[in-house]
């Protein structure tokens, strides 16, 4: 059963899904790329569009910023200070509206924000990002 089949058995049921009820687009961080790492026709249909991610905030790369980065699993140790850490390949920049209110590191948060496509230096942080939410805003899951 597809998604939109199982959108409309749900409602007609009385039931829906949290972003079918809130009316927004959840994405999963696998469904942004092709195995060969080029953007999923998934990915490049929702660009400029807003959309809900779920993961966990990784530790900060400075304080007092609008960025921080969603991975898809708990990170104890900032991805990007330790050598030799591994380095997450299901990670996703977020920018948002306001200075960022750090969440512990094991708390799954919802993020919803405008989808970006491309490659983009951080002129602040350095940190170049392939997809990000832009103008985002995050809550506990």
């Amino acid at each position: 059963m597809d998604r939109r089949t199982f959108i409309v058995s749900a409602s007609t049921l009385g039931i829906a899904p949290r972003a079918a009820l809130a009316g927004d687009d959840t994405v999963n961080m696998r469904d942004l790329y092709n195995k060969d790492l080029s953007f999923s026709e998934f990915a490049m249909a929702r660009a400029g569009k807003r959309v809900s991610v779920t993961g966990f905030m990784a530790p900060p790369l400075k304080a007092e910023s609008r960025f921080f980065v969603l991975t898809k699993r708990p990170l104890t140790v900032c991805p990007f200070c330790d050598s030799d850490a591994d380095w997450p390949d299901d990670i996703l920049a977020i920018y948002t509206k306001r200075t960022v209110r750090v969440m512990p590191f094991n708390i799954r948060i919802r993020t919803d924000g405008r989808l970006e496509l491309g490659t983009y230096k951080d002129p602040e942080t350095g940190f170049v990002s392939r997809v990000r939410l832009v103008d985002s805003s995050y809550e506990r899951d």
